[in-house]
């Protein structure tokens, strides 16, 4: 029986890129998948493309592309397998990264390469033809105004099995749905129906291990003494060996760090689910819930049990917008009293900020390492003294003046607060926040663009 190989080459859009290359150059695989893309990601991409129309792409898209081409394609000698990508690197702009993908293909001398972009998940001006929609914060998206800068849907895996079909290398998405990106070539090479919910939900679980990359190989899972993961700082990537009937075995490169089996992976399975039993993605609603892990050799994992449902008659639609500033500042104290002397910087500060009149919606005023995570109350149960503590202080304001003064007020504490105060910062962020809606399925088209490496 046929088996498929398919290997994860990003988690998110600032992952590492060797763990990337190690999979390309000795996984054996079929395909690498970078998944890189969430909701603020596309919606700052979005604000980027607004201000540079040739940007709005993923930051790391030309790195991680000059490492892996050279491995895309047939072996010289026409025995190793034909590696091809997968990407949402295209972020808010496919297109424009598709074309970039092209000059660094015929940079490095490897010609004719086809890259495909898939576009269509762009719905902001759909979206504006009518103002009264709700957002799931209870806003209108009339009431946003100029501040709404993006509307992007989750498409599923359509679009890229038919670049695939189009004989495309390699394939850049905007927003899809991160299992989708790892549905699609099970589609394409084992023929799926579009409506055989059984292995769409099968190919969902596998996409849903492998999103994350590092996480279900012992990222994010090591807690010394408790979940010990060796060599973290080698950690390797993970791939999936999957057969016609959508059954898989996760695994990595051999000699990698880290640790697969079946803790790691049942870590990753419930991952962002919210109901294990529909799990809803814009290909199938898949049931999780009689999944089952089992070990098949050392970092070998086989699973069993996913299944589906007929999928959802809407898709998630990520809307961005901006929401105000936030200003911030930071000072830390050292030595004995440091805490208490860091305690009396605090209520200086927002003193400040009522008598100077700063106009902030939210504000926040935490000791790092004390009440920063857990509030007062549980911090207070920390033993002993602290002999450094770093102070916080931000606020949320409409007006980005009225942020700038934040970060001052801390900065003044050099010399008009307690003494000992040392390595103060300051700074000032426009937000970009998100919400939501759904949008009919039929509303969205997704549209292939072949380009080729000449």
């Amino acid at each position: 029986m046929k088996t498929l190989r398919i290997g994860s080459g990003a988690g998110y859009s600032g992952d590492r890129i060797e763990p990337a290359v190690e999979l390309a150059e000795q996984g054996d695989l079929d395909y690498l998948v970078f998944e890189c893309l969430a909701e603020r990601t596309i919606a700052l991409a979005q604000q980027a493309r607004l201000t540079d129309p040739e940007s709005g792409f993923d930051p790391l898209l030309g790195e991680r592309m000059r490492r892996v081409l050279p491995f895309v394609g047939c072996g010289a000698d026409g025995k190793r397998r034909r590696l091809r990508v997968i990407t949402n690197m295209g972020a808010a702009n496919p297109l424009a990264a598709a074309w970039e993908v092209r000059r660094i293909a015929a940079g490095l001398g490897l010609h004719g390469l086809k890259i495909a972009a898939v576009t269509g998940d762009d719905v902001l001006a759909a979206l504006q033809a009518d103002p009264s929609q709700q957002l799931d914060n209870g806003a209108t998206l009339g009431s946003l105004g100029e501040r709404l800068i993006s509307a992007n849907a989750y498409m599923g895996a359509e679009g890229i099995v038919q670049a695939l079909q189009q004989d495309a290398d390699v394939v850049i998405t905007g927003r899809v749905a991160d299992p989708s990106l790892f549905l699609a070539p099970q589609l394409f090479e084992f023929a799926w129906a579009a409506d055989d919910w059984s292995l769409l939900g099968r190919g969902t679980l596998i996409g849903h291990l492998l999103e994350c990359a590092g996480q279900i190989s012992g990222g994010y899972f090591a807690d010394p003494g408790y979940k010990d993961v060796p060599d973290l700082a080698r950690l390797g990537f993970p791939l999936a060996e999957v057969d016609a009937t959508g059954y898989a075995v996760i695994s990595k490169v051999a000699g990698s760090g880290g640790r697969i089996d079946t803790a790691t992976c049942t870590e990753q399975l419930i991952y962002e689910v919210h109901d294990p039993a529909a799990y809803l993605t814009p290909d199938v609603s898949a049931d999780f819930s009689g999944v089952s892990f089992s070990a098949d050799g050392e970092n070998r994992v086989r699973l069993a049990g996913a299944d589906g449902r007929v999928r959802p008659e809407t898709l998630k639609v990520s809307v961005g917008y901006l929401d105000g500033w936030i200003g911030e500042g930071q000072i830390s104290y050292g030595g004995p009293g440091a805490m208490a002397r860091a305690n009396l910087a605090r209520e200086v500060v927002l003193e400040r900020l009522k008598l100077t009149g700063v106009q902030y919606d939210d504000v926040r005023a935490e000791l790092i390492g004390i009440d920063a995570l857990h509030g007062s109350e549980l911090g207070a149960r920390a033993a002993g003294e602290p002999w450094e503590v770093r102070l916080r202080v931000a606020a949320r304001c409409q007006d980005r003046r009225e942020a700038i003064r934040v970060g001052n007020e801390v900065e003044t504490l050099y010399t008009n607060g307690p003494y000992g105060g040392g390595g103060a910062t300051k700074g000032v962020r426009q937000v970009v926040a998100v919400a939501s809606l759904f949008l009919p399925r039929a509303a969205v088209t997704p549209t292939v663009h072949l380009e080729d490496a000449s």
